[in-house]
């Protein structure tokens, strides 16, 4: 009795927010796999969009071709946003929704179901990333420059603060920049420089009401990583959570203790997560989540977890089962949130902290010296130094010096029983986009066509105005707008941006071996010229790092390189490769969207007439969608699995010395050899 009685007086902690990454397909779908999550424990939600709805576009769009559903849930208009989220309250909800460049219109669209559903505004309580510049440095779902992009960051802000005071309009997310490379001090000074820039923006506003500034700095919160360097993730999150007390105080004069709490939710890291022994991935998510959660005054809000076969394609919901039980288990079974923090007056966590604090706001003077966040990524030098510190992390791979187990070390091992058999990988069927573009016609063709021209009108005015933008969004959501009507109208008053790629000739690599550079030199004077790579990017797949690093690599072998960026169309890489004559044609494709865009660049290199070039992809790719892809003529496919860059690069090599064997075999013997 003694005993349950001491039991039963310990207070424990409330437990963080139990969240999955969720969303695939159509909106009925993704419904019915929250609900089911929800049912299982699950204590908020984290909405995953496809890349048409996080750039503003709709299902029927050119550039939407192959990517309907296959990274997250296509909302194309109100009628999908309401189906999203139909039996679950939003008044009792706490939602997350990843979006950025278009996180106006599907807060819009969000507020207007919450509206039909009799949920006041002041109830709701949910997260907004909204984080617009980083998107510059990474995931590359932006879509207007800079300046009016901030300007629509800072719209959402003073609206939520007002009329939705729960709500957390933004994340500043420093989750991605980790995923591009980022180091601890990278991390935490980018996304600090980051929030000063939002939050200037705010405040420099010539409407903005100051004695709300406190309401508005204590609604920013923060979306970071967690990687397996686990004391140093440790440190990284109790320095944050420091530094942003500091700037509170010192830069804008909060005085409210509960206003400079650094609040912040998690995804644990994606990057390291392998295609190799990927079981392996269970204990690396788990060890990841320590970070996160033992230390209760750096303790994140809310957590979601990837699932362990992420590296291989879309999670199936028992794959996110595992993941959220870890957190139930932690959270429930366990004591650790019976006891204040265990790592206080610790000599080395308290010693690693204020390393980590002195590095990073010497970071943020030079940021600073720069011009600030914005600045610092117009002129190219954040990315540059992303794509410098990914270099390095995979040159160390590369070398051994960073052990990453079943990879570069201890690579013999039992096949897994877990990828085995049929359905072991969830993939989205091609039939989606055009169940969606059907839809989405049907949608137009019922709706009150006066009000949507009214309705789009008014979001004109206020875009060009200057007035927030959020009502005449909620406006627009209510009239039937599409999201990518909703993109179309903003595009034509703001323009466009291509952010810089961070591949420059002054941006310094770990170069490359001597086997690789010996081949390429060779297969130079076998052409008569240097060898020459077209390394594309179509779709709408804004991740890039590994594009990055392949062109990075091919320019250090000896390629002469073409390397323009994300989001380009069939048409315009074909172009490319006739233009600069490109002896190899690589594309890179993460967003499980290879097959169909493989399929239209091959067609259209046909009807171009440069069929003879030969073609090779990257991305997170199935071995069953591989063969489909050499079945189209694509000569060499590279996935997660292939980390060794070097190899990459002699593969490519022998790719083009094949392509030119083949030309040569082909040719008339009377017919004197040409080296194309």
């Amino acid at each position: 009795m003694g005993a349950s009685a001491e039991i039963a007086e310990v207070k424990r902690d409330k437990p963080w927010i139990i969240r999955t990454y969720a969303g695939h397909s159509t909106a009925a779908e993704s419904n019915k796999l929250y609900r089911g999550n929800l049912a299982k424990g699950q204590t908020g939600l984290s909405v995953a969009f496809d890349l048409p709805t996080q750039t503003g576009y709709d299902p029927d769009h050119e550039l939407s071709r192959g990517e309907v559903g296959k990274v997250g849930v296509s909302i194309a208009h109100l009628g999908d946003m309401r189906t999203l989220f139909q039996d679950i309250p939003l008044a009792q909800m706490n939602t997350s929704m990843t979006i950025n460049a278009t996180a106006p219109w599907l807060l819009a669209l969000y507020l207007a179901v919450a509206e039909e559903q009799g949920a006041p505004m002041a109830a709701l309580q949910g997260t907004t990333q909204n984080d617009i510049i980083k998107e510059y440095l990474s995931r590359g779902t932006y879509v207007f420059p800079p300046a009016p992009s901030l300007r629509l960051t800072k719209d959402v802000i003073l609206f939520t603060t007002k009329e939705v005071p729960k709500w957390n309009p933004m994340n500043v997310c420093s989750y991605h920049l980790q995923e591009a490379g980022a180091t601890p001090v990278q991390e935490l000074s980018y996304a600090l420089a980051i929030a000063i820039a939002v939050l200037d923006t705010v405040r420099d506003d010539p409407d903005f009401d100051e004695a709300s500034f406190p309401e508005v700095f204590g609604r920013i919160s923060f979306f970071v990583n967690a990687g397996l360097r686990f004391v140093t993730e440790i440190c990284k999150m109790r320095a944050f959570s420091e530094l942003w007390d500091e700037i509170a105080q010192e830069r804008y004069g909060i005085h409210d203790p509960k206003k400079r709490i650094f609040r912040y939710g998690v995804q644990v890291n994606s990057l390291g997560l392998t295609e190799q022994q990927p079981e392996n991935n269970v204990h690396r998510i788990l060890i990841e989540m320590l970070a996160v959660t033992l230390s209760k005054r750096a303790r994140a809000r809310a957590v979601q977890l990837p699932a362990w076969n992420e590296a291989l394609g879309l999670p199936r919901p028992w794959d996110q089962q595992w993941s959220m039980r870890m957190q139930q288990i932690l959270a429930f079974e366990t004591d650790l949130l019976e006891y204040d923090d265990i790592f206080d007056g610790s000599r080395v966590i308290d010693a690693k902290v204020e390393a980590l604090k002195t590095e990073t706001r010497a970071e943020l003077e030079r940021i600073g010296g720069i011009g600030g966040a914005v600045a610092a990524v117009e002129t190219g030098a954040l990315k540059r130094a992303l794509v410098e510190s990914n270099a390095r992390r995979i040159s160390a791979i590369e070398a051994g010096d960073q052990i990453v187990v079943g990879v570069n070390k201890w690579q013999q091992g039992e096949p897994s029983p877990l990828t085995a058999g049929e359905g072991a990988i969830f993939s989205v069927s091609e039939t989606v986009e055009m169940e969606a573009a059907g839809r989405i016609k049907a949608w137009r063709e019922g709706r009150d066509a006066a009000a949507v021209r009214a309705a789009l009108a008014g979001l004109e005015q206020a875009a060009r105005s200057g007035t927030n933008i959020m009502p005449a969004s909620i406006a627009a959501a209510k009239a039937g707008v599409t999201t990518g009507e909703w993109g179309s109208c903003l595009r034509a008053v703001f323009g466009e941006y291509r952010a810089p790629t961070g591949v420059t000739l002054e941006t310094a690599s770990a170069g490359a071996a001597e086997e690789a550079r010996l081949l390429i030199a060779d297969l130079g004077e076998r052409l008569g010229e240097t060898p020459r790579l077209v390394v594309g990017k179509p779709g709408l797949d804004g991740h890039s790092n590994g594009a990055e690093q392949i062109a990075l690599r091919a320019r250090d072998v000896g390629f002469d390189v073409t390397y323009d960026g994300i989001r380009q169309t069939p048409s315009e890489i074909v172009a490319k490769a006739k233009e600069t004559g490109a002896h190899v044609v690589g594309l890179s494709i993460l967003s499980g969207s290879h097959v169909p865009l493989v399929r239209e660049v091959r067609a259209k290199m046909r009807e171009a007439g440069l069929d003879h070039i030969p073609v090779v992809v990257g991305g997170i790719i199935s071995p069953e969608d591989e063969l489909v892809l050499k079945n189209m003529g694509v000569r060499a496919v590279y996935t997660p699995k292939d980390y060794a860059i070097d190899a990459i690069m002699i593969g490519l090599g022998k790719v083009i010395e094949k392509s030119l064997d083949a030309r040569s075999n082909e040719r008339p013997k009377e017919e004197p050899a040409q080296v194309y």
